[in-house]
C-alpha cells in the first residue's frame, strides 16, 4: 500500500523544475483513470494532476517514474499560448465577437463565435492527437535519462506502464493512440524496428 503523502513528496523530487512549478499532484482514490491531467487552463498558474494512489501501487517504481514523468511532458509542451496560426484566428475570433455584441450584430456575434470555436478546436486536436502524445513519451525518455535510466530501459518502463494501465484501470484493451504510443516505444527500447510516421527520432 502506497502513502500518498510520502510517494506525492517522492515524485516532486523526480519531476524537472519547470513541473515542480506548474503543476500540483492530487490525490483522487475514487476516480477510476490510474493518472489524469485535464487539459491546462492557460489562465491558470498551477495544473493539477491527479493520481488514484491504491491503482498507481499496482505500478512497479520505474513504471510509476515514468508515467509520471510523461504526464509532466505532456503538460509542458501544450503550447497554449505560441502565437501560430490557430492561436491567431482564436484570439481574433474572441476580440471580434466581443466587439461585433457591443455593437449589437448578432450574426456578426455568430460569425466570431465560431471562428473562436474552429480553431479552438484544432489547438486541442494538436495537442491531444496521437503525435503529440509521442512526443510527451519521447520527452519523458529523455527526462529519464536525467534521472539515472537509460534510454532503452526508460522507453520499455513507459511502454509496460502503458500496456498494464486496461488492466488496472478495468478497461478491456489498449486505445488506437496507445497502440501507437507503444510501437514507438517499442523502437526506442530496441524491442521493434519499426518507429511510427509522428516519432521525433524520425525526424532528426
Amino acid at each position: 500500500m502506497i502513502n500518498p503523502d510520502v510517494e506525492i513528496s517522492r515524485l516532486r523530487e523526480l519531476m524537472p523544475a519547470s513541473g515542480r512549478m506548474n503543476t500540483r499532484l492530487v490525490s483522487r482514490p475514487k476516480q477510476t483513470y490510474l493518472i489524469l491531467t485535464k487539459f491546462p487552463k492557460p489562465w491558470k498558474q498551477t495544473h493539477p494532476i491527479s493520481i488514484n494512489f491504491d491503482l498507481w501501487g499496482q505500478l512497479s517504481l520505474p513504471q510509476r517514474d515514468l508515467i509520471l514523468l510523461r504526464q509532466i511532458s505532456w503538460l509542458t509542451s501544450v503550447k497554449l499560448i505560441k502565437p501560430d496560426l490557430y492561436q491567431g484566428l482564436t484570439a481574433a475570433g474572441l476580440v471580434g465577437a466581443l466587439f461585433e455584441l457591443v455593437q449589437f450584430d448578432a450574426i456578426g456575434v455568430l460569425t466570431a463565435g465560431g471562428l473562436t470555436a474552429i480553431a479552438g478546436s484544432q489547438i486541442w486536436r494538436t495537442s491531444r492527437g496521437p503525435r503529440a502524445e509521442i512526443e510527451a513519451d519521447e520527452m519523458a525518455v529523455r527526462v529519464a535519462q536525467r534521472r539515472g535510466y537509460n534510454e532503452p530501459d526508460a522507453a520499455q518502463h513507459l511502454l509496460s506502464a502503458i500496456e498494464s494501465m486496461p488492466r488496472i484501470e478495468g478497461r478491456s484493451s489498449l486505445t488506437f493512440t496507445e497502440l501507437i504510443r507503444a510501437q514507438n516505444l517499442r523502437a526506442i527500447a530496441g524491442l521493434s524496428l519499426t518507429e511510427t510516421p509522428g516519432s521525433i527520432r524520425n525526424q532528426n
